[in-house]
C-alpha cells in the first residue's frame, strides 16, 4: 500500500504562484506514474498533471505553461509550481500515484484558493 500527504494549498492572489507538496509513504517502490488532480465542489474531478518516473510530463491545455510538475523518486516525492494563478485554478488539489500495475492511491487534498 502507498499513502499520499500533501502540503502548500493556501490563499494567493490573482497572479502569484504556489507550490505544492506531495510524498509518498509504504511500498514506494511500486509507484509508477504520479500526478496532481483538483475537483471544484459539484463538479468532477480534473486533470492537473501527470509525470512518470522517467520525468516525461503531460499538461492540459489549461495549465500549460503555468504549473510545473515534477519528482524526486529517491524521496518519493511529487511537486506542483504553479505560477500566474487565476481565480479560476481555485480548487481542492489531490496528489495520484499508480501502484503496480493495477492498483493507485489519492492524497487527501490541499485547498488552493485564488483571490484578492
Amino acid at each position: 500500500q502507498v499513502q499520499l500527504v500533501e502540503s502548500g494549498g493556501g490563499l494567493v492572489q490573482p497572479g502569484g504562484s504556489l507550490r505544492l507538496s506531495c510524498v509518498a509513504s509504504g511500498s514506494t517502490r511500486d509507484i509508477t506514474v504520479m500526478g496532481w488532480y483538483r475537483q471544484v465542489p459539484g463538479n468532477e474531478r480534473e486533470l492537473v498533471a501527470t509525470i512518470t518516473r522517467g520525468g516525461a510530463t503531460n499538461y492540459p491545455d489549461y495549465v500549460k505553461g503555468r504549473f510545473t510538475i515534477s519528482r524526486d523518486n529517491a524521496k518519493a516525492t511529487v511537486y506542483l509550481q504553479m505560477l500566474s494563478l487565476k481565480p479560476e485554478d481555485t480548487a481542492v488539489y489531490f496528489c495520484n500515484a499508480g501502484v503496480g500495475p493495477y492498483a493507485e492511491a489519492w492524497g487527501q487534498g490541499a485547498l488552493v484558493t485564488v483571490s484578492s
